[in-house]
C-alpha cells in the first residue's frame, strides 16, 4: 500500500521539523555524522562472539585451555568494543542550536491553522 501524495508531504514536514530540532538525534538514526557507530565496535562486537564461541567448544570438549582461551579472546572482544565505542561522540557539534519551539508545539501549530484556516 503506497502513501498519498499529502501524506508523502507530511511526512516529509514532519521529517524536516525533526531534523531542525534535534539534528543529533538526525544524525545518529541515519549513521551519518558524530553519533553513527564506529567499526572498532562492530569487530570488537565479532571478537566478543567468537571468544564466546570458542569457550563454549571448551566447555563442550572439556578442554581447560580452549575454554580459557576462548575467556582471554572474549575480553579482548569487550575492550575493543568500548574503544571502539568510545570514538562515538554523542554530543551536539558546536554552534548547532535548535529552535527554542519543540517539535510537539509546531506540530500542534500546524494543526491548529489546519483546523482553523
Amino acid at each position: 500500500m503506497s502513501l498519498s501524495d499529502r501524506e508523502r508531504r507530511l511526512l516529509a514536514e514532519m521529517e524536516e521539523a525533526l531534523s531542525a530540532d534535534d539534528p543529533r538525534l538526525v544524525s545518529a538514526l541515519s549513521g551519518k555524522g558524530p553519533g553513527a557507530i564506529s567499526g572498532g565496535f562492530l569487530i570488537g562486537a565479532g571478537i566478543i562472539l567468537s571468544g564466546m564461541a570458542i569457550l563454549f567448544a571448551g566447555l563442550l570438549s572439556k578442554t581447560t585451555l580452549i575454554g580459557v582461551a576462548g575467556f582471554i579472546v572474549a575480553l579482548v572482544g569487550i575492550l575493543l568494543a568500548i574503544r571502539g565505542f568510545g570514538n562515538v561522540n554523542l554530543r551536539a557539534p558546536r554552534g548547532v542550536k535548535g529552535s527554542k519551539k519543540g517539535i510537539s508545539s509546531r506540530l500542534e501549530d500546524r494543526w491548529d491553522q489546519r483546523n482553523n484556516g
